[in-house]
């Protein structure tokens, strides 16, 4: 009987170690400009399969995540968000995935910071 729980509790020890291995946290820049930007961003990286936690800061760019390394990895999320126009700095968007953004988001030609008219 002792032997029985023992394994049980090492069972789900050991279950519980892995269960926690599985999340990462990653970060990485996105190009964009504006809320209407961070909206985009952040519902094409949570589309992506594995992906929990997604946040994209204006100021800096940067975009925040928490994934499933099991389900998914950081190429998998920079190729969503190329599809939906948005530069990163391995990946970029293509001409027609760029020219589809509003054109308040255009962010390749100018640096301004349009955060507020949103």
């Amino acid at each position: 009987m002792k032997r029985t729980i023992l394994g049980v509790a090492l069972l789900l020890i050991t279950t519980m170690v892995f269960a926690q291995e599985k999340n990462k946290k990653i970060s990485f820049e996105v190009d964009g400009k504006c809320e209407m930007c961070k909206a985009r961003i952040e519902k094409a990286a949570l589309g992506v399969k594995g992906v929990k936690y997604a946040l994209w800061d204006i100021p800096s760019h940067e975009l925040s995540l928490i994934i499933d390394e099991r389900k998914t990895d950081p190429m998998k999320i920079k190729s969503a968000l190329v599809a939906v126009g948005h530069d990163t700095k391995e990946l970029k968007a293509t001409h027609e995935a760029y020219e589809a953004i509003h054109p308040c988001c255009k962010y390749r030609d100018d640096d301004a910071d349009d955060s507020d008219e949103h």
